[in-house]
């Protein structure tokens, strides 16, 4: 009986484990449709920046699935969802892609700090770059509770769970409410091999 109830919760894993990995295969899939349009971004305005860290962003940010891409309405107009063609989006949001990778040239900090700016904002790029230099979990926590979230008026450090296997992995999953998310880089490098190993089959 013990024998038999193991073996159907290893089953009911599986199952779960295969689904799961049937949704995100079809999301990156999703998401690779956009690599001619991403393409196309970039030869025009001669950016150098790697396509598939585009992607991964995308896929970070909506999976391909609105039609703000790469969520860069706020960075174009202060207010979310206000841009509602994904080339336009894509544009933007490579913009802003741009500015962070050369001012954390500048500063000497490394492409996960650029990276996690595009969450936090640029600010977070000279933050880091007083900081070591380097983005990491503790440093994006930091600044999450102490700059971002404060600045959108949570200022008791209110946290509440965030269901994301990279976040789970890498420090539980709390978030600072208004905090952004300090696990975005991760998330990114994460889903970045997701693009890379989907593009090769």
């Amino acid at each position: 009986m013990k024998k038999r109830l193991i073996k159907l919760v290893l089953l009911a894993i599986l199952i779960v484990l295969g689904y799961q990995l049937a949704i995100t295969y079809n999301n990156v899939k999703n998401v690779l449709v956009y690599r001619t349009m991403v393409k196309e971004i970039l030869d025009e305005n001669d950016n150098k920046t790697n396509e598939d860290l585009v992607l991964a962003m995308i896929y970070t940010e909506t999976k391909g699935q609105e039609s703000d891409l790469m969520q860069s309405s706020e960075s174009s107009t202060g207010v979310k969802n206000t841009i509602t063609d994904s080339r336009e989006s894509v544009k933007q949001g490579v913009t802003v892609l741009s500015e962070n990778l050369q001012e954390a040239r500048e500063k000497k900090t490394d492409v996960w700090t650029a990276i996690q700016a595009y969450n936090f904002g640029k600010n977070y790029i000279a933050y880091v770059s007083k900081n070591g230099g380097k983005n990491t979990i503790s440093l994006a926590k930091k600044y999450s509770k102490n700059v971002v979230a404060p600045s959108l008026g949570n200022t008791s450090g209110e946290t509440y769970q965030y269901y994301n296997p990279v976040a789970l992995f890498y420090g539980g999953g709390q978030l600072y409410k208004d905090g952004g998310n300090i696990y975005y880089a991760k998330q990114v490098q994460f889903n970045l091999g997701l693009i890379k190993l989907v593009s090769r089959l």
